[in-house]
């Protein structure tokens, strides 16, 4: 899989929370394989907007969108409790 490079806001933000080397190894098992295990990748809800994500940590996720079949773009690091995405609906 390839993956566009991250913006400079995710880069600030991994290392804000000495995310760094985890997010490099979690970032090679998934260009390796989207799937492997330990990445626990999922298609979040609503699954029409086709967002997934992989886990980077047992805190954190990387939120992702396919841009094509082998190519994706990380759009977001940030906790399982927090919800990042606001959509406005109006």
């Amino acid at each position: 899989m390839d993956v566009k490079p991250l913006r400079e806001n995710l880069q600030k933000f991994l290392k804000r929370h000495n995310l760094q080397n985890k997010f490099n190894k979690q970032l090679s098992l998934f260009k390796d394989n989207p799937r492997y295990p330990s990445l626990h990748t999922e298609r979040l809800e609503p699954k029409a907007l086709k967002i997934y994500s992989f886990r980077v940590n047992r805190k954190y996720r990387a939120i992702f969108i396919l841009i094509s079949p082998r190519e994706a773009e990380i759009v977001d690091i940030n906790s399982h409790i927090q919800v990042s995405f606001y959509w406005n609906m109006s």
